[in-house]
């Protein structure tokens, strides 16, 4: 949300009246909301039987799936037609880390994913939120193409592996996965970079 701001008079506030305010109930908003609600859905999906059930490994795809899409479009809308909100900019990485976190961490505590994956990954999302809230006085690091990237191989790296895969297929999600921790190293590593230049300048 952006205000204009004018001189400030004692007993006036401080925002500009003629700049609308952005409502936070919104539809960018709403898509945000509807991930945070899928992420228990989903876990429940994923632990049916075991979480060995093939018929439920592929409902929790189709309901990690549509999170994944409500990400792509939440952000999209928002900035398309004026919906961001400061709940917006504190709920969609929450809710982002809420549903990757989830699944990696079920599909570890399945024993279909190492642990030492899920530590990498969790580790280096959790640090970099943690470092964008240290620089915030100085700047904002803005999202890289390599980090939409890792975003992208990430989100279909972890669906491959909710899937009931073998063989082949599973030898492919293991191709995705390495690729997504890849790019994890390496774009944590830049945003750690681009956060220490913006500091000295």
């Amino acid at each position: 949300m952006v205000y204009r701001y004018s001189g400030h008079v004692p007993g006036q506030s401080d925002v500009d009246p003629l700049t609308p305010r952005v409502s936070v109930v919104n539809v960018a908003n709403a898509l945000t909301g509807v991930r945070i609600v899928l992420v228990p859905v989903f876990l429940v999906a994923l632990f049916v039987g075991d979480g060995h059930e093939s018929y439920w490994r592929v409902v929790a795809f189709i309901i990690f799936t549509v999170a994944v899409i409500t990400d792509r479009f939440d952000g999209a809308i928002a900035r398309s037609y004026g919906m961001i909100t400061e709940f917006g900019k504190l709920a969609d990485p929450i809710a982002d880390k809420a549903l990757i976190g989830a699944a990696l961490v079920g599909l570890s505590i399945l024993g279909d994913l190492p642990w030492w994956v899920t530590i990498v990954i969790l580790v280096r999302e959790v640090g970099v939120t943690i470092l964008r809230l240290v620089v915030i006085r100085s700047g904002v690091i803005p999202a890289s193409r390599g980090g939409k990237l890792k975003t992208l191989v990430q989100s279909v790296a972890i669906g491959l592996f909710v899937l009931p895969l073998d063989g082949a297929w599973l030898t492919g999600a293991w191709v995705f996965m390495w690729a997504a921790i890849v790019l994890t190293v390496l774009t944590g590593a830049d945003y750690l970079l681009s956060a220490v230049r913006g500091v000295r300048t």
